[in-house]
């Protein structure tokens, strides 16, 4: 799907949704999320950070850079890939660096919640491969619902809130016409799934 131009009225919404689609980015709640939980579960703090940032490094840097890199060549359209069949060779490469990363962390013994955590991204963007091939899921769903789901566990009721970002991606998805709503909800399902079980087993 492709973007289409607004009415007057109407570009105050696409603005907002833009914005959404920016700040709650899969490469930044990649980038995040890791960083949340080592601070948050690890003692003393600074082990749990830097392990954290190591997970930042393989689960968002170094993905992200490779299609930036593509965006500038020419071979993808944009940083959020919207073409379905542009997507496979990024999300392998991606797959393949988070896969680095946890090798380097398991055989390294970092911090259990953190290596969790990367488990989660890599269980999503697994999942999220595997679908690409027929189907575009929501990307963006997906890693916003499955990082709302482990804020959920490691901090209680008091970030159900976080529910509501996860709806506010959906919604900015379809407003900006690059998902259906049946995209959106299935990579929300997808991501929860995955998120759930993964980090209750391994963390």
């Amino acid at each position: 799907m492709h973007e289409v131009i607004d009415s007057p009225v109407r570009r105050p919404t696409h603005l907002l949704a833009r914005v959404l689609t920016e700040v709650f980015a899969p490469a930044l709640l990649a980038a995040v999320m890791p960083i949340v939980v080592g601070v948050h579960r690890t003692s003393p703090v600074s082990v749990g950070l830097s392990w954290a940032l190591v997970g930042a490094l393989f689960c968002s840097i170094i993905p992200n850079t490779l299609i930036w890199w593509g965006v500038r060549r020419g071979r993808l359209t944009d940083h959020h890939i919207r073409v379905r069949e542009q997507r496979r060779t990024p999300l392998m490469y991606g797959l393949l660096s988070v896969l680095v990363g946890l090798t380097l962390m398991v055989s390294l013994d970092a911090p259990q919640p953190v290596t969790a955590m990367v488990v989660v991204m890599f269980g999503i963007g697994l999942a999220v491969t595997a679908t690409n091939l027929a189907w575009k899921l929501s990307i963006h769903a997906a890693v916003a619902a499955g990082s709302a789901a482990v804020l959920i566990i490691e901090f209680g009721t008091a970030l159900l809130a976080s529910l509501l970002v996860v709806a506010l991606v959906g919604w900015s998805r379809v407003r900006l016409h690059e998902h259906t709503p049946a995209q959106v909800i299935a990579g929300a399902t997808l991501g929860t799934i995955v998120a759930i079980p993964a980090f209750l087993l391994l963390s």
